[in-house]
């Protein structure tokens, strides 16, 4: 086994996987709560309570949250996402109690202010307002809109201004009450860690966390996905996303659907990247990509263009999608791409942070951990009947298309009927 994992009498559990070969650690505290357990009441506030949590507690003032970990050297942030949340820091294998100390703290006894939250909710406004002047940011939220317009995986993580500008003391306390508890909760670390070391310092650190059941994930079952969604703006580039259902995070068949994502826009030599940017111009940035889920996920792809090509370059992704779809793609393709996916992700294990959020994200969404040569065997054991099947399952769907542009709905409505 390549980790090691412990599940304390408290219910957290903690996994660690050794690099002996480095000085740093990469330490992440991983809740099974995201966007996706939020209400329309409620939408933004995983987001925002991730920013609460750096504000202060009985013990440290938000200035001394910050002072503390710079006295060590520590690097520090946390993320959201619509399925779990995550704080982490990296650091020299020395400063573990500290870095135990500080993020138990925080995880566990923030006191939620209210006039911080007052001030932090101005703080998340700007970020959204920030998200909205950022167009190929944003048509992606359009997108997921569209993709999932009766579940919660289709509500921005970050929220929105009316509901995020009402949270106060209260909310915050029930929501960590109902999601920040010994269940939901999972410690990873990798780099020169000790693993008895770091359970005995979760058992300490994290002594205050009430107990609780872990949050399940139901199949998603959208039959009102949509066509389309336009937003008119005044920018230089049309912003484009263009996707239809995928495979879900854990599926057998993942390994064959990254080398298809590649295929089509995962690199320069993909179809899209050579049709659209080297052959035509009509692109800088184009890319496929999966976004999975426990029980959902999406194949999309990216296109970024001027707005009178927005129909060639819909007309192209098209094409590409049904070629592959008719004809499949080549032993050659398939032979390159899978040396190329392997190569890059061999690469990325050579830092503590990546395989942290690697070994974090396998374990919060409940999906196997898989060491680096059980996965190049994966990889390598894909076959050109394996990614036609996924090509077969995925692309012969009916798009969602988001588009943010100066044109108007009724053109791009327009494009879109005759082209589709």
């Amino acid at each position: 086994m390549f980790y090691k994992k412990t599940e304390l009498e408290s219910g957290v559990t903690v996994i660690t996987e050794r690099m002996e070969a480095v000085r740093s650690v990469s330490l992440g505290i991983w809740f099974k709560v995201g966007s996706r357990d939020e209400t329309d009441a409620n939408q933004g506030i995983s987001h925002f309570m991730e920013h609460m949590m750096f504000k202060g507690t009985n013990k440290r003032d938000a200035l001394k949250i910050s002072q503390d970990f710079e006295s060590i050297g520590a690097e520090q942030n946390a993320f959201t996402s619509k399925e779990y949340t995550c704080y982490y820091a990296r650091f020299v294998d020395d400063k573990l109690l500290k870095i135990m100390d500080i993020l138990g703290d925080m995880v566990t006894s923030s006191v939620f202010d209210q006039k911080a939250i007052d001030s932090e909710r101005e703080v998340v406004i700007e970020e959204i307002a920030r998200s909205e002047d950022t167009p190929d940011d944003y048509v992606f939220e359009l997108f997921s809109r569209e993709a999932y317009p009766t579940h919660s995986l289709g509500r921005p993580i970050i929220g929105t201004r009316e509901v995020v500008g009402a949270f106060n003391h209260g909310d915050c306390i029930l929501y960590r009450d109902n999601h920040y508890h010994s269940g939901n909760c999972t410690v990873v670390a990798a780099g020169n860690v000790d693993h008895d070391e770091l359970v005995a310092l979760c058992a300490e650190h994290l002594s205050k966390m009430p107990s609780g059941t872990i949050n399940k994930r139901d199949a998603v079952i959208e039959k009102d996905r949509g066509k389309y969604a336009f937003m008119t703006k005044d920018t230089e580039q049309a912003h484009i996303v263009y996707g239809m259902p995928g495979l879900a995070l854990g599926e057998d068949d993942r390994f064959a659907g990254s080398i298809l994502d590649t295929a089509l826009g995962g690199g320069m030599s993909s179809r899209l990247f050579q049709e659209v940017r080297e052959k035509r111009g009509l692109a800088y940035a184009i890319y496929s990509t999966t976004m999975p889920y426990v029980g959902a996920g999406q194949f999309i792809t990216y296109a970024g263009t001027r707005p009178g090509n927005i129909e060639k370059v819909l007309s192209i992704i098209n094409k590409e999608f049904k070629t592959v779809l008719d004809v499949g793609i080549t032993e050659n393709e398939l032979e390159r791409i899978r040396e190329y996916v392997v190569g890059l992700f061999v690469l990325s294990t050579e830092s503590t942070s990546q395989r942290m959020l690697r070994l974090g994200k396998s374990a919060i969404s409940g999906t196997e951990m898989l060491s680096l040569d059980e996965l190049i065997e994966k990889y390598r054991s894909v076959t050109l009947e394996d990614v036609n099947r996924v090509a077969k399952r995925v692309l012969s769907q009916a798009p969602t298309i988001a588009i943010i542009s100066p044109k108007t709905q009724q053109e791009l409505e327009q494009t879109i009927t005759a082209l589709l």
